[in-house]
């Protein structure tokens, strides 16, 4: 059915209906509604919404020519439909409708409106001049999965439960050991693992596959829990950390874990007084724990942090994620002092299937066995060829 001639619709995204299914379930309170424009305009100029730490405003601004066309058409009552991919997705009772400053409205999420950052180009294309205020109720699945997932798995937990969010893009040590120090302070671990709605870096199920081989293979059973956690645009820029611990808060985590180099740790100056981003956290009521950056010193042969390790930068190996995405989108398996063989082994069969001529002689010519025949696939190879890369008599 095709809806692109009807004046009582809607067009978004799925960015966006994933923020509304968000609002709907209750994991952004207090705010569980799309605010008016004078609502909105107090939430943008104090930061606080009902006494809450709130960074920006929620409202609906959808961009094409059809939905400004009519939204500036909408009468207050009107019902109207909420498509998405050419479906409808839930319905929406108009109570205002109103005219946005664009470059206001990113500058609130971002930061900046500089356009030469990727993310800022996309907001422009999607953020249109109207937005639209009443009640809705959007269906989504996804999100109510992710809730049912947690209830389940809490149901019975009494201790501490904490959360920490991650890209694991790619999964490497340094996250393996924040895990590790975080399962010492809870009786729940919560991942939370992003999953953009851009196709930058590993795809979301190659992460999460990473992430089970880590937990099925080298981390006590049933001591942590990996909720998918749709990373919509509303996640950017300083304000993410605000939102992040207001969505773990709301799921029923105590304790939000953040590293130090977290790029919205940055300290803000109002009124020539210095403070940081922590300031918004007093009234969110969760916990906050940091940790020191993990790197590999050269020196030490581990795992360490600054308050660890008495030698210089120089000696430190640090996990950027960019530097080893581009080994792994080269076809090259990273150092094992930085991801898990395992990790890296599944990665790179992953994003290169079918890639030799004939694996199985290859294997049998290249690496010893139990002398009992056994077919071997691609991801078996890689960890044996890391096994060679490590042999050091010959070194």
């Amino acid at each position: 059915m095709s809806y692109s001639r009807r004046n009582d619709t809607l067009f978004i995204d799925k960015e966006a209906l994933s923020s509304l299914a968000l609002v709907q379930e209750g994991l952004l309170k207090p705010v569980t509604k799309l605010m008016d424009e004078a609502t909105a305009k107090e939430v943008d100029r104090t930061k606080k919404y009902k006494n809450m730490p709130m960074p920006y405003s929620f409202i609906l601004t959808p961009k094409g020519k059809l939905n400004e066309k009519n939204i500036q058409n909408f009468k207050k009552g009107d019902k109207v439909l909420l498509i998405c991919d050419n479906k409808k997705v839930g319905e929406l009772i108009v109570n205002e409708t109103f005219k946005i400053d664009v470059n206001e409205r990113i500058f609130n999420i971002y930061g900046t409106t500089d356009k030469s950052q990727p993310a800022i180009k996309r907001a422009f294309k999607r953020i249109g001049e109207w937005a639209v205020s009443g009640e809705y109720k959007v269906e989504y699945e996804p999100i109510k999965k992710s809730i049912e997932l947690f209830k389940s798995a809490t149901s019975e937990i009494k201790g501490k439960i904490c959360a920490i969010m991650l890209g694991a893009n790619p999964l490497n040590r340094a996250h393996e050991r924040v895990i590790r120090q975080s399962l010492d302070k809870c009786d729940l671990l919560v991942i939370f693992l992003m999953k953009p709605f851009t196709k930058e870096g590993l795809d979301y199920e190659i992460r999460k596959e990473t992430l089970d081989i880590l937990l099925d293979n080298f981390i006590p059973p049933n001591r942590v829990l990996v909720v998918p956690f749709e990373n919509s645009y509303i996640f950017a820029g300083y304000n993410e950390l605000i939102l992040d611990a207001i969505v773990a808060k709301n799921y029923g985590c105590d304790r939000l874990i953040v590293g130090r180099n977290h790029r919205a740790l940055g300290i803000t100056y109002n009124q020539n007084q210095m403070s940081t981003i922590f300031d918004s956290f007093k009234d969110i009521n969760i916990e906050i724990e940091l940790f020191n950056e993990y790197v590999y010193c050269d020196t030490c042969k581990t795992l360490v942090n600054n308050n660890t390790c008495p030698h210089g930068q120089h000696h430190h190996i640090h996990y950027h994620h960019k530097p080893l995405m581009e080994l792994i989108k080269n076809g090259i398996l990273p150092p094992t002092i930085l991801v898990r063989k395992e990790i890296s082994a599944h990665i790179i069969s992953k994003l290169f299937p079918k890639r030799f001529n004939n694996l199985q002689e290859s294997y049998d010519m290249l690496f010893p066995s139990s002398g009992i025949l056994e077919e071997k696939n691609e991801e078996d190879f890689y960890i044996k060829l890391m096994e060679l890369y490590q042999t050091s008599s010959l070194t």
